[in-house]
Parts: structure tokens; C-alpha cells; sequence
């Protein structure tokens, strides 16, 4: 059984003002105990919550909901909120970084993308036998990967409005050099060459800077999905933990049987595309059928994901988990979907984050 790991990034917001607030280092210093489950981010508005590979969902769902708690119990003695929101949704403040020489030297390097890159995401770790097994899993995946960030768009609002995006912090993440789509890289060789050439280049100050949306792993063995928003609800953070974790057992099989995956690849403007496209929509439109190349419906979609990996979901055992917790997704339009019909019935949004800051933490 492949184990999974979860991080969630998570934003620092005042109760009083709903504002987002530069205190991590304050969060951290109040529990010097700490371990490195809960760490500062790129700004001092963030946290970042880590599980340890846990092989089951339903144990990874508990701890998940204890990491939460952890961050929320540390937040709150610094006065602050602790909330899975991908984006500050009433302002859009300027980042405060925090003060790590490899931060500070991004933020001379990449300049006003760094203070723009205030944003949370959701990374899914799945072991891997080996960096050649890794390779063949990210070249194999990507079609399906806008089908996660459809899933897991949770990010309608920026700056007090309405996007008119389900996932504006994809939009906002794209921006870094690394940042989204790439070509498929065929062998180890050639993802280390590439790897290297953005490094030499300037646009990667090392490989964690390599914002794929699904990477080689840097300190651990395995693929690492960084496509998602970072879900409120941490049953959508389930779903798409199982999702990932049942499509990268699928892709490996096919690799070590030698079979060819049952879609063609996607040229990378193709790619971009379609990821543009489940940023959007979301569930609530349509999406591209990484089979067919056609638009269909979101729900079509999404069963098309779980017909793909349906084997390996009966494998571990996932298969009930996925059929109670998707169509309850798809039933509430997606984490965008809840946070549009919040504000249908306020004059503003600070309903919203108090919603969002509620959610989080009713695991």
C-alpha cells in the first residue's frame, strides 16, 4: 500500500477585523516545541501543516484534523485565526516575508511576484519505489491534473470581489517561471537536465523551486501533486488525497507493465488550457475530458478520474470512500461553490472568512 502525506498551507487572520495578519513568527515562538508539522511559509500571513505517509485515509483524515487543531490552538494564543482559505478574500495585503536568508533572496530575485504569491495551496505526497517510477508517474498523470484542481478549487474572491474564477490562486501561482504546466520529460535524465537549466537560468533558485504542479519529492521518497487549493472542508482534502494517491498507483502499474496510458499526451499550451479551464469553472462548467479532448460536464469528468483509477481504489479499498465523499463535492459546487452561496446573503464578505474560518475546523 502506497502511503500518502498531506501539507496544508494556512492563512493567519484577525477575528476582530478578518484581516490577514504577519504573526507566524510570533505563532511559532509562543510554542518553541514545535515540531516540523506545523512551520512558517514564504510570508508571515501563513502556516504550514505536514502529516506524517500514512497508508490509510481514514487515519490520514485524523490526522489531518489534528494537525489543524494543533495550528489553531498555537494561532489562538497569538490572538489569531488559523484557516484553510487559499486566499485572503477581503484584501490582497502586502506580503510580509519571513526572515530566512532563502526567503529574503527570493524576494530579490523574483520581486513583485513573490509579494503576489499570497496564496495557500494543498501538497500531496505519495511514495514512489524510485526517481524512474517518479518520472513515469508525472509524465503519465498529467492529463488528469486539472481534473484535481477542479476538485479542489476553493478561491473565488481576491481583493474584497468576485474573480469570476473558482480557483484564482492557480492563477496567481502560475506567474512563478516553474509555476504550472510543463512537457512531458520521458526519463530521470532529462527531468535533472531540465531541472538544472531553470537552476542555471535564474528562474529556480534550487529545486524547491521547481512549483510544478506534480514534482520529484526533495527530502522525501516520493511524488509530490501541488495542484490543489488547500480545501476548507477537510473531507474534500480526503477526496483528493485518495484521488491522487489512486492515480499514481494506476500510472506506476502501467509503467512497470509497459502499457501506453489510454490518453494521448497534451502538448503543454494544451495543458495550459485545460488547466485554465478547471480554474474557472471548477465543478460548477465544464472541463476537458482528458480521454476524448472534448468539453463535458465537471461531473462527467470526475467519474471519467474515478473509472481511471477504479482498480487501484478497489486495491486499497478507497472505492466507498470516494462514491460518499464526490458526490457530495459535486452536490455543493466545490469549496467555490460554498463560498459564492455565503455571500449571496451578505452585503460582504467578511461572512465568508468567518465561514471559512469555522469549516476548517469542524473535522
Amino acid at each position: 500500500m502506497r502511503t500518502v502525506g498531506v501539507e496544508e498551507e494556512l492563512l493567519l487572520v484577525d477575528p476582530t477585523t478578518w484581516r490577514v495578519t504577519a504573526v507566524a513568527q510570533q505563532v511559532l515562538e509562543m510554542e518553541p516545541h514545535a515540531g516540523p508539522d506545523v512551520e512558517a511559509e514564504l510570508h508571515q500571513q501563513q502556516l504550514e501543516i505536514a502529516t506524517e505517509p500514512i497508508a490509510d485515509l481514514h487515519d490520514l483524515r485524523a490526522a489531518l484534523v489534528t494537525r489543524r487543531e494543533e495550528a489553531r490552538a498555537m494561532a489562538e494564543r497569538a490572538g489569531v485565526l488559523a484557516v484553510a482559505t487559499p486566499t485572503p478574500v477581503l484584501e490582497h495585503p502586502v506580503g510580509t516575508l519571513t526572515p530566512k536568508p532563502r526567503y529574503r533572496r527570493i524576494g530579490r530575485e523574483f520581486g513583485e511576484i513573490t509579494s503576489e504569491a499570497f496564496v495557500c495551496g494543498m501538497h500531496v505526497h505519495v511514495s514512489v519505489v524510485d526517481d524512474e517510477e517518479a518520472v513515469a508517474v508525472i509524465d503519465r498523470a498529467r492529463p488528469w491534473l486539472p481534473v484535481l484542481l477542479a476538485l479542489s478549487a476553493n478561491s473565488p474572491y481576491w481583493s474584497g470581489a468576485d474573480t469570476r474564477y473558482a480557483s484564482w490562486r492557480s492563477q496567481v501561482w502560475a506567474r512563478w517561471p516553474t509555476g504550472g504546466a510543463h512537457e512531458p520529460f520521458g526519463s530521470v535524465e532529462e527531468y535533472r537536465r531540465v531541472a538544472g537549466v531553470l537552476q542555471d537560468w535564474g528562474a529556480a533558485l534550487d529545486e524547491g523551486m521547481l512549483y510544478y504542479d506534480v514534482r520529484i519529492a526533495r527530502e522525501h521518497p516520493t511524488v509530490e501533486v501541488r495542484v490543489a487549493d488547500v480545501c476548507t472542508d477537510v473531507d474534500d482534502a480526503v477526496l483528493l488525497a485518495t484521488l491522487a494517491r489512486a492515480l499514481v498507483a494506476t500510472t506506476a502499474r502501467e509503467h512497470h507493465g509497459g502499457t501506453a496510458p489510454p490518453e494521448e499526451p497534451w502538448r503543454a499550451d494544451l495543458h495550459r488550457a485545460a488547466h485554465w479551464r478547471a480554474a474557472r469553472d471548477g465543478v460548477a462548467g465544464e472541463l476537458v475530458h482528458p480521454r476524448t479532448g472534448r468539453l463535458e460536464s465537471a461531473g462527467e469528468v470526475a467519474e471519467a478520474l474515478v473509472d481511471r483509477v477504479a482498480g487501484a481504489l478497489d486495491e486499497s479499498g478507497d472505492r466507498d470512500l470516494v462514491e460518499a465523499l464526490l458526490p457530495r463535492l459535486l452536490e455543493h459546487g466545490g469549496g467555490a461553490g460554498r463560498q459564492r452561496a455565503v455571500a449571496e446573503d451578505s452585503d460582504d464578505l467578511t461572512p465568508v472568512l468567518a465561514d471559512l474560518a469555522g469549516r476548517t475546523h469542524a473535522g
